[in-house]
């Protein structure tokens, strides 16, 4: 059955705190990035200090209570089982989790692309700098061909593979997964997905075979701090930098000069150390939100594909602009990428007028939201085509 649109009108009621009508105008085309919160974000973040104020340094049980329903809404929603999730503050300390897992000295390749996020990128062009490691860099244009071309400089020396599902510049998804998870297997390797753009966003079912990394601040509208590690199940790697929580179980324990324990499952093993709750009764009363909504993965694809292909109708008649994200719906993300030397210059001329986007080097990203009504989108692009013409004038 084909997933109807969200009735923008009526769910903008909830998000008031963000919309309210204020001195000019506001049209938030962030929705790549930092989405709009409905008011029960901020329910979820009074009930946090509540916790702790009744039960003080027993609120852990509540937190983890929380945790343990999002981890159940990231199955729906990913699939694999709850106790697959585990957690981190932010998608970067869990990166760096499943790269002191990896055994480096015995394998010391890592393949992966030039189009990655900023904490993987840099922290990987960090690595790079060792002499003990080999880290490789794939063009990640074309996106069509990627996973094909980064299979064939996978190797018996590559510990660990990392790509993007959709890429955070572009908005393109990444086609041929499976091509790269088969070849990462039949050597060894360990394959870790960057799906952010994907969570909420697009359709994706996480591979059995592959780790999964993601959060909420972007299209789940779960806001900061709470960002998650899909583990594959039964997995036995023991991440070097470890936090406490990954002995968990083990903690009453007599201390030993052992080999240090970690928890049976393989999730647990990549937990952290003590963290900031807000943020998870935050997502939590967001995620239930979503759910009373109806603002399934579908829904939200169906008026996302909408509303990009409406930023791209009025796009390719403003001269001066050129289409970076793919056209096809089955290939193109939640965002729409406009090539053009001018896109930080164009953020600015827009925020004049109360149109938020923004730029990554010469690509300007304009991201809509399920709250987002079409007008506002006409309204947006009629700015734009006006700050491209000024600007060209200039």
């Amino acid at each position: 059955m084909t997933a109807h649109r969200i009735d923008a009108r009526s769910l903008r009621a909830h998000y008031q705190d963000f919309l309210a009508p204020r001195p000019g105008r506001r049209i938030l085309l962030t929705g790549h990035s930092h989405q709009a919160w409905p008011s029960v974000a901020r329910d979820g973040l009074i009930e946090s200090y509540d916790v702790a104020a009744r039960d003080v340094d027993d609120k852990w049980a509540a937190v983890f209570a929380a945790q343990d329903e999002l981890r159940a809404h990231l199955a729906a929603r990913l699939g694999g089982a709850a106790r697959d999730y585990a957690f981190g503050q932010n998608t970067h300390e869990l990166l760096v989790r499943w790269l002191s897992a990896l055994d480096l000295s015995k394998r010391p390749r890592i393949v992966t692309t030039d189009g990655e996020f900023h904490a993987a990128f840099r922290q990987l062009r960090r690595a790079a700098e060792l002499p003990a490691l080999d880290v490789v860099f794939v063009e990640s244009e074309p996106a069509e061909t990627l996973c094909e071309r980064m299979a064939e400089v996978v190797d018996e020396q590559t510990a660990g593979v990392l790509i993007s599902c959709v890429m955070f510049a572009t908005s393109a998804i990444v086609p041929s997964l499976e091509v790269l998870i088969e070849r990462a297997a039949r050597v060894g390797a360990s394959v870790l997905i960057d799906g952010y753009h994907a969570f909420d966003a697009v359709a994706f079912t996480v591979p059995d075979a592959a780790f999964f990394v993601g959060g909420g601040y972007k299209y789940a509208q779960w806001g900061e701090g709470a960002c998650f590690l899909k583990v594959p199940a039964g997995c036995q790697l023991r991440p070097v930098l470890t936090g406490w929580f990954a002995g968990f179980s083990s903690l009453s324990d007599r201390r030993t000069r052992g080999e240090v324990a970690y928890e049976s499952d393989g999730a647990s093993r990549f937990a952290g150390s003590t963290f900031d709750p807000a943020s998870f009764f935050r997502a939590r009363a967001v995620a239930r939100f979503f759910d009373d909504q109806g603002l399934t993965v579908d829904a939200l694809r169906a008026t996302s594909l909408a509303q990009t292909e409406r930023i791209i109708d009025r796009a390719r008649s403003i001269d001066g602009l050129a289409l970076a994200t793919p056209a096809a719906p089955e290939r193109r993300g939640g965002f729409v990428s406009l090539s053009t030397p001018h896109a930080s210059a164009l953020v600015a001329k827009l925020r004049d007028e109360g149109v938020y986007a923004d730029s990554r080097g010469a690509l300007l990203r304009l991201g809509p939201a399920p709250y987002l009504e079409d007008d506002e989108i006409d309204a947006a692009m009629d700015v734009l085509r006006r700050a491209v013409t000024a600007l060209a004038k200039a």
